[in-house]
C-alpha cells in the first residue's frame, strides 16, 4: 500500500510521533496556526497501522519511543510508504543523524528546537515531494530567488548559474532563511549528490560560491559563525557594497 497524495490538497497531514505529550501538544498547537491538519499518535505499539489509517503527508518521528524505538518504525514505515519523514530527537550526534539517514529518514531536527525552524523544514520538504508546479521550484529570500529548475540565483537582473552541489548548499541554506545551518547539516545535503563529500569539500565549494556571489555586490551574503555553521542573510538596502 502506498501513500497517494497531491500538493493541491486542501490540508497537507501532520502525523505527529513523540510520547512527551507536551511537546507533541505544542508542535501541533503551533502548526494547526500554519493551516495545517495534525494527529498525534497515542498508541505506540502499532505505528504502522495508525498511519495507514491516517495517511499523513509527513511524519515528525522521534528516536525514543516505548516498545520500539523510531529507527525500527521509520523502516517499517519505509515498507509500505515513501511519504516524508523528519526526525525529532535530543539525539542530535553525528551518529543518530546519519543513522536515521540511513534508515529512510528525510531530515533531522534536533531538540530543543525552533516551531519556526519545524515550519519551514516541514513546508519545504512538503513543497520538494509533492510539487508539480513550477512556481513551486521557486525559494525566495529577500530580493533573490533560487530556481531549482534551471538551477541559477537571480538578484535583480543579475542571474547567476550554479553547480549541482552549489544549488544544494543555497537550497539548504534558502529553506532556513537567516538561521544558522551546521557543516554537516550541509555535508548530508551534498552527500545526496553522487560526489564523495568530505569536509574539504564543502569548503572548496563553499568557497567558489561566495566567489560566484561577489557578483551581485552584496556584502557577506553568505555568514559563518564558529561553531553554529553558516546562514544566509542580508539587511534590504543596507548590507550592499559601495
Amino acid at each position: 500500500m502506498w501513500y497517494n497524495h497531491e500538493w493541491g490538497d486542501d490540508m497537507q497531514k501532520i502525523m505527529i510521533v513523540e510520547d512527551d505529550e507536551t511537546i507533541a501538544s505544542l508542535v501541533k498547537e503551533h502548526l494547526l496556526r500554519w493551516h495545517f491538519e495534525v494527529s498525534i499518535v497515542k498508541d505506540f505499539e502499532h505505528i504502522v497501522d495508525i498511519f495507514l489509517t491516517e495517511n499523513p503527508s509527513l511524519v515528525l518521528l522521534d528516536i525514543s519511543l516505548p516498545f520500539y524505538n523510531g529507527y525500527y518504525w521509520c523502516t517499517k514505515i519505509r515498507e509500505v510508504s515513501p511519504v516524508p519523514i523528519i526526525f525529532i530527537s535530543s539525539h542530535g550526534d553525528n551518529m543518530n543523524i546519519v543513522m536515521a539517514m540511513n534508515m529512510g529518514a528525510d531530515d533531522f531536527i534536533v531538540k530543543p528546537f525552533d516551531l519556526s525552524v519545524v515550519t519551514a523544514k516541514i513546508q519545504a520538504l512538503l513543497r520538494r515531494t509533492y510539487s508539480f508546479s513550477k512556481s513551486f521550484h521557486l525559494l525566495t529570500y529577500q530580493d533573490l530567488t533560487l530556481n531549482t529548475m534551471d538551477v541559477s540565483v537571480t538578484y535583480q537582473d543579475i542571474k547567476i548559474d550554479l553547480t549541482k552541489n552549489e544549488l544544494k548548499i543555497l537550497q539548504t541554506l534558502f529553506e532556513n532563511p537567516e538561521a544558522y545551518v551546521s557543516r554537516d547539516q550541509l555535508m548530508m545535503a551534498l552527500w545526496q549528490s553522487d560526489q564523495f563529500v568530505d569536509d574539504n569539500t564543502l569548503s572548496v565549494n563553499m568557497n567558489r560560491l561566495r566567489k560566484k556571489l561577489e557578483e551581485f555586490k552584496i556584502d557577506d551574503l553568505i555568514q559563518t559563525k564558529k561553531g553554529l555553521g553558516y546562514r544566509i542573510y542580508y539587511e534590504k538596502n543596507n548590507g550592499l557594497l559601495s
